[in-house]
């Protein structure tokens, strides 16, 4: 049996004033891929933040790998292993592909290991070794976000949230995209998933949550989730 790596229990988060999650629940496995699907504004999006410590917790208590991270810095919990790719391409738009892989690893004092580690990001995205020289900014849209992957996984996180991954790519991207997400957690990373799309979201995934107006409405396996017939109805 998996030991539970991430639980966060009974979140409340607002923005300001205004309270956009309501006692959120949810628990990753080590090792396990889940999604999160829900409408737009559900609050997938503030949720992750919040657990990656980039929104504060209004209420409820997160805890990574058996320790209390709520209220930790997005930095200090990078160094514990978890890592968040933003729906926003975050990149160095002026450096290099390479030079933007070197600036994360070395960030976490990571370079005497760049080498082997670099390997195993260009394992997954062949291209990102074609272009190392070339300018991020000059990449496609595609190309852009599979360097913001391979930044995140460069540091080998335990946990790995990502938010919108497939937004504005071809079918073709999302297929490789899928893929590449696979053998990221075959490596033994866990995944949490933030995707509109459902299918792919569900396909990947052991476990899925269903969020709706800032809650989790439900919680179901792939197996179950595979076989629903009103899954829009949920949303």
């Amino acid at each position: 049996m998996r030991q539970m790596l991430l639980e966060a229990t009974n979140l409340d988060v607002a923005y300001q004033t205004k309270r956009v999650v309501f006692g959120a629940s949810l628990h990753v496995n080590d090792g396990e891929f889940v999604s999160l699907i829900g409408h737009n504004g559900a609050g997938k999006t503030t949720l992750l933040k919040a657990i990656c410590g980039f929104l504060d917790l209004a209420g409820g208590a997160v805890r990574f790998n058996g320790q209390a991270i709520g209220g930790d810095s997005p930095a200090k919990n990078v160094r514990k292993g978890i890592n968040f790719v933003h729906q926003e391409r975050s990149l160095f738009p002026n450096l290099s592909v390479l030079e933007n892989l070197q600036l994360a690893a070395y960030a976490l004092d990571m370079g005497a290991d760049l080498p082997r580690r670099l390997e195993r990001v260009y394992g997954l995205f062949p291209i990102l070794k074609d272009r190392a020289r070339q300018r991020a900014s000059t990449l496609s849209g595609g190309q852009q976000k599979q360097l913001a992957i391979g930044m995140a996984i460069l540091v080998e996180p335990k946990l790995l949230l990502l938010d919108e991954p497939t937004l504005g790519l071809s079918p073709n991207l999302v297929h490789d995209l899928g893929r590449a997400l696979t053998r990221i957690q075959e490596m033994g990373t866990a995944i949490v998933l933030v995707e509109q799309n459902v299918g792919m979201a569900i396909s990947l995934a052991q476990r899925v949550y269903v969020m709706k107006t800032g809650q989790i409405i439900l919680e179901e396996s792939h197996e179950v989730m595979s076989q629903r017939e009103n899954l829009w109805e949920l949303f």
